[in-house]
């Protein structure tokens, strides 16, 4: 019994510092979130043909070796001479290559030359496999510059990927060298994005919009992001009561080779939350409607030792590049950013430039694209430590969304409409816009019902007590008061024993101590003395009988006494000055 009790009181100390988790629904006003709105294709593809010209040129001489088609003429492949005519830079610094029968034998497709190519090869669509043609293999190869032994093949199953891999690449090397400003001006405005705005059911406008420029995506438009300290709320749930916009595409002005896709990405977050548009932003399709109703969450997890989350992020070693409240996803990406700017001497073009850095380009730093890509196979193998350092946080927000799409404009009312939006934009009525450079969005809550998940001490001091005296009730029958008892029999008394005994002990010495110095040598007559006269009976006690036969016999010279008290006080003394005669007869007699 007693070990089956000492078994139950451990497992209830093992599971001590575990939570229970509490779900609370109340119905209240909520305030509206952040809605960031970016089209897909980040920047106007007539503003940018100066900066991407060559870059387009042999991408389009690229497509014309590969698969033997260009623009406007027929499909001839282009020779390996007429090729190397033209002196491609792009290709000088990523070389693309052609695959034969899954073998490390490749056809450089500039020189036209088969060659052995030694390194790593690391197959970017893993998860498909080819069953096609060999020969449909694609990819490019990245070496050190320093160390031209060292390199890596990069393939991929689709032409179409290893043409979009190979064109970013070149795309943020170029992009990473214009300023910030000019990159504002080259990509949309709030006036270009933005045709109407309800929100509420009140009419809104460009005002209520703040521009957030991303290096993917261009400029971004937030909806109420909170700069000017006020946040909008919303009392009435339904589509009626939510944001609704109309967005402007413009697909004749998307670039051809940098996104393959039509249409606006949005994100809801927070308005303390750095928006993440690349990793989880909603996709919304032109020519329709998009729904997105939302439900609100807010969770709180406790901190250690509990469950390892951070509050604030102070406690994690790695630098905040984003000038928002911390998320993991802050986390990781700052976390490479800083081992790309300590290993590869600057910085990835998509994220943020820590304090010192500078974006990596090739006339800087000529080793930055392989340096990246040995990196970034670091860290989607957890090899780099990010993921270990960074936590989740303990308390966030969440929107759930859900999605529906109908068709947009109507065919019966597609005329109208467009001719109505196309004299909004300020362009003439023979010239009206197409459905495909149109969406529409909405975002609204569904209810208004707040969702509050927190997580709470399952135990506590007192009840860790009750469960330890009811295992010691339910085994040995024994109560809080038999426990204290016990505690009392063989810790208190114990103790109260042996401190008297110590105390005994002292109090011996010291009187011991004490004699040793009061006491004289003995005399020769010293012997003889006895009772309260003999000096050797220093005992504070009185003398009993038996105590009295054993002392000495007193000796022949006694010492001095105190003398007798003076009796003469005693005498009768006459108060008559003269004899009586009485008397003098009986003196006579």
């Amino acid at each position: 019994a007693v070990g089956l009790i000492l078994w139950q009181c451990a497992e209830l100390l093992r599971n001590y510092y575990s939570a229970s988790v509490s779900v609370t629904v109340q119905f209240q006003k909520l305030p509206f979130p952040a809605v960031t709105i970016c089209n897909i294709n980040p920047y106007k593809y007539s503003s940018m043909k100066d900066y991407l010209s060559e870059l387009d040129k042999e991408t389009k001489k690229a497509l014309e070796t590969f698969y033997g088609f260009s623009e406007g003429k027929s499909k001839v492949r282009r020779s390996v001479d007429e090729w190397n005519s033209t002196g491609s830079d792009f290709f000088k610094q990523i070389p693309l290559v052609k695959f034969e029968d899954f073998s490390k034998t490749a056809t450089d497709l500039r020189s036209g030359q088969k060659r052995k190519i030694e390194g790593s090869v690391f197959h970017k669509d893993s998860s498909i496999v080819n069953s096609g043609d060999s020969n449909d293999i694609i990819g490019f190869q990245l070496c050190d510059a320093n160390n031209s032994s060292e390199c890596a093949l990069y393939t991929f199953s689709s032409g179409v990927n290893a043409i979009q891999e190979w064109y970013k690449l070149h795309y943020m090397n170029i992009m990473a060298q214009i300023p910030l400003e000019t990159k504002e001006k080259l990509s949309y405005s709030a006036d270009d994005l933005l045709l109407t705005c309800f929100f509420d059911g009140l009419s809104c406008d460009k005002r209520h919009f703040t521009r957030f420029h991303h290096p993917l995506h261009g400029n971004c438009y937030t909806f109420n992001s909170g700069e000017n300290g006020t946040i909008l709320s919303t009392s009435t749930g339904g589509s009626e009561y939510g944001l609704q916009v109309v967005l402007y595409i413009g697909e004749a002005d998307y670039n051809p080779f940098l996104v393959t896709s039509t249409g606006a990405k949005i994100i809801v977050h927070d308005q303390n939350e750095y928006p993440f548009i690349e990793d989880i932003g909603t996709e919304i399709e032109t020519a329709a409607a998009t729904s997105i109703g939302m439900h609100f969450t807010r969770s709180r997890k406790l901190s250690k030792p509990y469950s390892d989350c951070t509050e604030t992020g102070a406690d994690i070693p790695v630098e905040n590049l984003y000038n928002k409240s911390y998320s993991l996803q802050i986390c990781l990406h700052s976390c490479f950013q800083k081992a790309m700017v300590d290993s590869c001497g600057c910085a990835q073009y998509a994220q943020p430039l820590p304090a010192g850095a500078e974006y990596c380009n090739y006339k800087k730093n000529p080793n930055w694209m392989y340096c990246y890509y040995k990196l970034h196979e670091k860290f989607v193998k957890e090899q780099l430590g990010c993921q270990q350092i960074c936590k989740d946080a303990c308390s966030f927000k969440e929107w759930a969304l859900t999605t529906s799409i109908a068709q947009w404009p109507s065919a019966v009312s597609e005329d109208w409409m467009l001719r109505v939006l196309s004299w909004d934009k300020g362009q003439k009525i023979n010239k009206k816009l197409n459905k495909t450079d149109l969406a529409n969005l909405m975002v609204f809550y569904k209810d208004l019902n707040e969702r509050f998940i927190s997580e709470n001490p399952a135990n506590t001091l007192v009840i860790l007590l009750s469960n330890f005296g009811g295992q010691l009730g339910l085994w040995m029958s024994c109560s809080v008061v038999c426990v204290i008892e016990i505690i009392e029999v063989f810790f208190i008394d114990s103790l109260s024993i042996v401190m008297r005994h110590q105390w005994q002990k002292a109090k011996k010495w010291w009187n011991d101590r004490k004699r040793d110095r009061s006491a004289k040598p003995p005399q020769a007559g010293d012997l003889e003395r006895q009772g309260h006269d003999n000096p050797v009976c220093i005992d504070e006690d009185l003398p009993t009988f038996n105590t009295a036969l054993r002392l000495p016999l007193p000796q022949d010279n006694p010492l001095p006494r105190t003398p007798p008290p003076n009796y003469s006080t005693l005498r009768l003394e006459t108060a008559f000055t003269e004899q009586l005669p009485d008397t003098l007869e009986v003196g006579q007699h």
